[in-house]
């Protein structure tokens, strides 16, 4: 195997959707129904083996700060990828989806790679958010879908992986302008944009 490229990999979505959890559980293999939201940036790394390529993640959360959207554009204005997590059982965490897309075809590279990860699949019996209808969306806009549990472990290593196969093809291609090469810092950041919402709910799968 030989070290390949580094890449940079920015999480969004609402609040209280998992997004800690599903970091901690893919770097860590760790979970807790009683995930505190993240007051402190913390520095993780990650490294995943593509096709024989070992890329590093050197991962970034800062969930849980003030003022998120503001900051948004210094986080993935030039970020290969985007990974947006919506709450299975919250449709406005699901629209807000749409609405960090809309910010990214504006702000970020044009090229950035998409993927929607509906979190929480362990709760199914509580669905609110149509899986088909997300899955119709994250066509739409050329990204791939994935359901996941940090409680169960469920569908995490997927999207990691899947994520990072799309950017090194993409960079194989030379197709992606703007993609940030191996001398970039190596970051991947969860942001939470909670303005005026409700409580964080108990559950953190």
């Amino acid at each position: 195997m030989r070290q390949g490229p580094a890449f940079k990999l920015v999480l969004l979505g609402d609040g209280r959707v998992g997004k800690t959890s599903m970091v901690l559980r893919y770097v860590n293999n760790v979970f807790s129904d009683k995930q505190t939201a993240t007051i402190q940036a913390s520095y993780l790394t990650k490294r995943v083996d593509v096709d024989g390529n070992i890329v590093t993640l050197a991962i970034w959360d800062t969930a849980g700060q003030e003022r998120f959207h503001a900051l948004g554009p210094i986080y993935y204005r030039d970020a290969d990828a985007a990974v947006l997590v919506y709450d299975i059982m919250d449709k406005d965490s699901f629209a807000r989806v749409k609405g960090w897309v809309k910010e990214l075809r504006k702000m970020a590279n044009k090229n950035i790679v998409l993927t929607i990860a509906g979190n929480k699949s362990d709760m199914d019996r509580h669905r609110t958010v149509d899986l088909q209808d997300s899955v119709r969306y994250a066509e739409s806009i050329g990204a791939h879908h994935f359901l996941t549990s940090a409680k169960l472990n469920a569908g995490i290593e997927e999207v990691f992986l899947d994520v990072a196969k799309r950017v090194l093809e993409l960079r194989k291609d030379g197709s992606q302008d703007g993609i940030s090469s191996g001398g970039h810092r190596k970051s991947l950041v969860v942001i939470d944009d909670q303005p005026n919402l409700p409580p964080p709910s108990k559950c953190c799968s």
